[in-house]
Order: C-alpha cells, then sequence, then structure tokens
C-alpha cells in the first residue's frame, strides 16, 4: 500500500504550509493525503438535545465545507484524490484513533507559527511517541515557508 501523509486541517494561517508539504511528499513518494479535520466534542445536557442536534450538524456541515474547500489543492498538488476524514472529540484522541486504524499512515505533518508552537506541536515535543500511540514520524513544517522552499524539501 502506499504511504499515507496525515494531515490535520485546522483555521491556523500555518496549516496551508503543512498541506503543500505533505501534498508534495505525496506526489515525490506516490503517497496519499489523508485530511483530518476534528471538532469539538458534543455537549452532553439531555435538556438540550434538540439544540445540541442541531448544532452537531451544522459543525459537522462546517467541517465538510472546509474539508471540500482544501481537497481540491491537496489532489491537485499531490496528483491523487486526498482521503477526508472528520473525527469528533479532542485532537489527540482523534489523532491517536485515525493513526491507530490506518497502519498505512507513515508519516503526520504539523504546522508550527513562527511565534510558537500550537497545541499539536508542543504535545508532540512533551510526549514523543506517546503522543500517537506507536512509533511514528512527526514531520513540522514551519508555516513561512515559500512554494520555492517547500519544493525544495520535499
Amino acid at each position: 500500500m502506499p504511504r499515507k501523509f496525515l494531515v490535520v486541517v485546522d483555521d491556523s494561517p500555518e496549516f496551508e504550509g503543512a498541506l503543500r508539504y505533505a501534498a508534495r511528499r505525496a506526489r515525490s513518494t506516490g503517497g496519499h493525503v489523508v485530511m483530518l479535520r476534528v471538532i469539538p466534542p458534543a455537549a452532553s445536557d439531555a435538556h438540550w438535545a434538540g439544540v445540541r442536534e442541531e448544532i452537531e450538524r451544522q459543525t459537522r456541515a462546517e467541517a465538510e465545507s472546509t474539508l471540500n474547500g482544501w481537497a481540491a489543492e491537496a489532489a491537485e498538488r499531490s496528483g491523487s484524490t486526498p482521503i477526508l476524514l472528520i473525527e469528533r472529540g479532542d485532537a489527540q484522541g482523534c489523532i491517536r484513533k485515525v493513526v491507530g486504524e490506518d497502519p498505512d499512515i507513515k508519516i503526520l505533518v504539523l504546522a508550527a507559527g513562527s511565534n510558537a508552537p500550537g497545541p499539536l506541536v508542543a504535545a508532540v515535543v512533551k510526549q514523543g511517541a506517546a503522543f500517537t500511540g506507536r512509533k511514528l514520524p512527526v514531520t513540522i513544517v514551519p508555516g513561512e515557508l515559500t512554494e520555492k522552499e517547500i519544493e525544495d524539501l520535499a
């Protein structure tokens, strides 16, 4: 099976650099991009069940729209259709679940800003292999890389 590059789709300005890098690496290695959008866990207040269901529906629709918006770029850059995933929960738990279910995911690609690492990068540095639940290389892509720099690196 071709190797898969997992990218966590978030709203940070650095995300696009991670996606470009993962797509370029996928193209150069004959792999695929897996795009994961994590949505927050649902509230558990039964009294507001109807409202909660509507919020969950809207949150999922927004996640689908975001993934679909980036999927065309990932496909064009990687040369193959990306795999789109939506998981509900905390980001680290969702990453661990996705990685645990798909042994073809070989690299986790995260973006880092120039000011400070985000929570996922900080957790990877602190926890090491325990972060994903298995030995998995993590590539941290500086968000300010240019297109040319990504091309040279990937």
